[in-house]
């Protein structure tokens, strides 16, 4: 499959430096950074099994934050305390 992509001229240039640099031809360069894109999960994707834990415990999203920021601080406080 062949498609078309405006770029911008210092896009267009980042990418040919860059496929110049991985010693491909900028075609093949960009078609690999957009496989390679593809591939990976959104972030969505990967927070869907979290956000559908979370909406099965019937936890607000108030709840859900002060949870949240309990466990940061309880972090750093181990941290703090592991340091000294």
């Amino acid at each position: 499959m062949s498609i078309s992509i405006p770029l911008s001229p210092d896009a267009e240039a980042k990418l040919r430096e860059r496929a110049q640099s991985a010693g491909e031809d900028i075609t093949s360069y960009a078609a690999r950074l957009l496989d390679d894109a593809i591939r990976k999960p959104s972030l969505d994707e990967l927070l869907a099994p979290v956000r559908e834990a979370v909406n099965k415990t019937g936890m607000t999203e108030e709840e859900l934050t002060s949870l949240l920021e309990k466990a940061k601080h309880d972090v750093r406080r181990e941290r703090h305390r592991l340091a000294s």
